[in-house]
């Protein structure tokens, strides 16, 4: 019946914009993707390969972190780290870097990404780059969240797990920067990899972001 047929789609959009509020490309319905010049180039559609590939390389360091404080007799001071880490990602990153993410402009109070997936959306959608400051924090948390173990593992003689924990690490960094990094669709993280011509095709996309980015300073190419 049309008038049947008149109220789904009236319900089918509203929905579509609860949960794509913004307008973001990253949240539209996969069919509006056909056109898209850059498919293939960037992680910017949520699948659990890649939020899988994220745990598996952060659990290795993190396994050799646990076991090397507990066997050096500094097992409580993991509550200290697990606390600061959970600061970190569902307040401090959340801020500085999580909220310029597309990901993080879905409708709704639960962040669904390929890295922070569960954190929940303390702070309003910023389509805008990072600041200075917001990037000088984003390292210095990082930095602190990294190093926080190795002082408690060295001087509990835990010398082979330090190295273990150092080196895998080392090689997860490495990972993402080489493999995630470069696909990534938060363009303004200091450790984002993606060619300017690929953000200025997405910024072209997204009306808001291009906006928010321009009047930051950021000018598209030709």
């Amino acid at each position: 019946m049309p008038g049947r047929d008149w109220r789904n789609r009236q319900r089918e959009e509203h929905e579509h914009k609860d949960r794509n509020p913004c307008g973001i490309c990253t949240w539209q319905d996969v069919s509006q993707c056909a056109d898209c010049p850059i498919g293939g180039t960037l992680n910017c559609r949520f699948n659990w390969g890649d939020l899988l590939y994220f745990l598996a390389g952060f659990l290795p360091p993190a396994i050799a972190v646990v076991a090397g404080m507990i066997q050096g007799g500094f097992g409580w001071y993991l509550v200290g780290w697990v606390g600061f880490m959970m600061f970190f990602f569902f307040v401090w990153e959340a801020r500085v870097l999580c909220s310029h993410c597309p990901y993080w402009a879905e409708g709704g109070r639960v962040l669904h990404c390929l890295a922070n997936y569960g954190v929940v959306k303390m702070w309003r959608y910023h389509p805008e780059p990072m600041s200075t400051s917001e990037k000088a924090q984003f390292l210095v948390g990082a930095g602190i969240m990294v190093l926080y173990p190795f002082p408690f593992l060295i001087i509990g003689g835990q010398y082979v797990l330090a190295l273990i924990a150092l080196a895998g690490v080392v090689s997860f960094g490495f990972s993402l920067k080489k493999h995630v990094c470069t696909r990534c669709v938060n363009f303004s993280c200091p450790a984002n990899g993606v060619p300017k011509e690929i953000v200025d095709a997405y910024l072209r996309r997204n009306p808001m972001m291009r906006r928010a980015w321009k009047e930051s300073g950021y000018q598209l190419g030709g």
